[in-house]
């Protein structure tokens, strides 16, 4: 009989070994994910990385897990350019939409600034915050006007 194992420093061949599993079965549900990861990245003039943006697309959606600006260049444009080229991939790979979330202490207002709407919220995560889930449409009239069009 199966046991259940508690893994106190799980490891990436663990994850995969669940993922495998769930990978199967959502693709015989669905179809392939055609999940691909998305790095966009900060660099200073050394070429160290310093910030940068990191996501996935699958199912038609791009998910930004990870967005930072170090605090020195903040309002100088460098996240909604970061922003604004991973839409454009986004686009690119056929996607319909980007979500993301965020937490009360961190970029709310800059994603509202972005045309993120908020479309669900955990109160108390962390205890005392929220973290807010956001998500923006990229549909014709966010895209790049067409050829036809022009």
């Amino acid at each position: 009989m199966p046991e259940i194992v508690l893994a106190d420093e799980p490891k990436a061949e663990h994850r995969e070994a669940i993922l495998d599993g769930l990978r199967v079965y959502n693709e015989a549900q669905v179809g392939p994910s055609g999940s691909r990861l998305l790095a966009l990245l900060l660099r200073d003039d050394a070429g160290k990385i310093i910030g940068g943006l990191w996501g996935r697309s699958g199912y038609d959606w791009l998910f930004i897990e990870l967005l930072h600006v170090p605090e020195s260049l903040r309002g100088g444009g460098y996240g909604a350019a970061l922003m604004a080229r991973a839409e454009e991939e986004a686009r690119a790979r056929g996607c319909h939409g980007v979500w993301l979330d965020t937490y009360d202490f961190q970029a709310k207002p800059f994603y509202e600034r972005l045309g993120y709407v908020e479309f669900g919220a955990i109160d108390d995560y962390p205890r005392g915050h929220k973290r807010h889930f956001m998500r923006k449409s990229l549909s014709a009239c966010n895209s790049p006007p067409s050829r036809e069009s022009a």
